[in-house]
């Protein structure tokens, strides 16, 4: 099974959201969406779940149209509280998976599996509106994966969560992609994109400028990260030859660099100065990439 999106286009009046997405992502796999506010990513979304129609192009998940034939397999995160605030957590999510063809005996295993998961067994009878958002998003991805879909969208689904409910849901979605399901996701945080998947999409007003495999993109950006913490000046080294950006630390400097032949010119006329501490030379991070393909920094 894959998800394929071929030449999608999606207007509204003189509008382009979404311009000529092409892309496939492959059954199991975990694929990432970056991009500022507005970059088209949640219009992606609500149309692979047939809640938009494309202006043109095609979405199809295993060679089907997404339709009401095909929509009880996938869950949906989205980036908006959706859940009904008054209604008990029990009861709701019993609501939303009997909509799913559950019957009440596997939604109960499978609400108290979740609940436990998430150390928030004891809200089962508590109403929505009664918990942090934290625990009302962890109730929401509940709502979302409850009737194990195999294609599942999560739109930010770590926006406003402390570091630890972070790390909880992160383990959950590698868990659930353990388990054979297909996760698309979006986030504003890099580093989240960069851990967990193998490809992904930066998009930039509806446009995909950068999409492949994670390790893929990173080697054709060709541009390397230099750290060196030293006791001695090192400012001379921005105007270094291949030297792109340079940036002072409380310990020495952040340096991107053209290729690893610069790098190791730079070791070298450094070393001859005097002792380093540190001198790493890493990939580049998608931060990096981003900034240079957009021409923006992201918040």
């Amino acid at each position: 099974m894959s998800l394929t999106i071929q030449q999608v286009t999606k207007k509204f009046g003189s509008f382009t959201a979404v311009d000529q997405l092409s892309l496939t992502i492959e059954r199991g796999g975990m694929f990432g969406f970056l991009g500022a506010n507005g970059a088209g990513k949640t219009t992606t979304f609500r149309m692979i779940l047939g809640l938009l129609d494309p202006t043109s192009g095609s979405i199809t998940w295993n060679d089907q149209p997404i339709d009401y034939s095909t929509s009880g397999g996938i869950g949906y995160l989205p980036e908006e509280r959706g859940l009904y605030p008054k209604m008990k957590v029990n009861d709701q999510i019993h609501y939303l998976a009997r909509l799913r063809g559950m019957d009440k005996k596997r939604i109960g295993k499978e609400l108290a599996y979740w609940l436990e998961r998430f150390h928030i067994p004891q809200y089962a009878d508590k109403k929505v509106e009664e918990l942090s958002k934290g625990n009302q998003q962890k109730i929401q991805f509940i709502s979302s994966v409850i009737h194990k879909p195999q294609l599942l969208i999560l739109d930010e689904p770590f926006s406003g969560l402390d570091p630890v409910n972070v790390e909880i849901l992160k383990d959950a979605v590698r868990e659930i992609k353990k388990n054979g399901t297909t996760i698309v996701f979006s986030s504003h945080r890099m580093e989240h994109v960069e851990e967990l998947c193998e490809s992904l999409c930066i998009m930039h007003h509806g446009h995909p400028v950068v999409h492949g495999g994670l390790k893929d993109i990173k080697r054709s950006f060709g541009k390397k990260n230099v750290i060196i913490n030293a006791d001695f000046d090192l400012t001379h080294l921005q105007d270094f030859d291949g030297v792109t950006k340079y940036r002072g630390t409380t310990e020495g400097v952040l340096l991107q660099v053209t290729s690893e032949s610069v790098a190791e010119e730079i070791f070298r006329h450094t070393a001859a100065k005097g002792f380093l501490r540190k001198f790493e030379l890493e990939d580049p991070s998608l931060n990096d990439i981003f900034i240079e393909k957009v021409g923006a920094a992201y918040e």
